[in-house]
């Protein structure tokens, strides 16, 4: 961990705010009927895969679960890849009669979440759009907000935060802080 940087969320943190979220993701709906979650790669898929295990836990219930890539729906796309590396969706359940919650790490400005809206909307109209990330850091650029929130981090701008999660980055799952690069310490 760099120097400037300390971590808010540890891998039991981490693992109880899944918990909360998929318990307030049911009563929220009313229960798992028509209920499917769907990750944004990359790391949207591992936390929505461990709020499906959660959810079948403590309901008896496996909800469909669903990956989103939305690369080629970022409007800042020719900024950030020469090369965009494309990781797949998989949509294979019935959207149209689905009530979905999108599963991210970090909602930020709410760009990646439009943009995930926008590629679940080519692949069918959903019943309903829901939102669960597991850290809200504020400076919405866009008039999104997550329905579930892990933890709320209010961050300033020269700050970023890193997820690391076990099934995408290898050893233990944290959330730390940190300046971003080439800021002033």
């Amino acid at each position: 961990m760099a120097e400037s940087a300390r971590r808010i969320l540890t891998a039991d943190e981490i693992r109880r705010a899944l918990i909360r979220i998929s318990h307030e993701i049911v009563e929220k709906h009313g229960g798992t009927a028509d209920l499917a979650l769907v990750g944004i790669q990359r790391r949207g898929v591992p936390l929505a895969q461990r709020l499906q295990a959660a959810i079948a836990a403590h309901e008896g219930v496996t909800l469909p679960l669903g990956t989103l890539d939305i690369t080629f729906h970022r409007d800042d796309l020719a900024r950030v890849a020469r090369q965009p590396h494309v990781k797949g969706t998989d949509l294979s359940f019935d959207l149209e009669a689905s009530t979905i919650v999108i599963v991210d790490d970090v909602l930020y400005t709410g760009r990646t979440v439009r943009a995930a809206m926008d590629a679940l909307v080519e692949h069918g109209r959903p019943k309903a759009v829901r939102l669960a990330v597991l850290i809200d850091r504020g400076h919405r650029e866009l008039p999104i907000r997550a329905d579930h929130v892990g933890k709320n981090v209010p961050t300033a701008s020269d700050e970023i935060i890193r997820v690391r999660l076990h099934e995408v980055d290898g050893g233990e799952d944290e959330v730390i802080i940190e300046l971003r690069p080439g800021e002033p310490g």
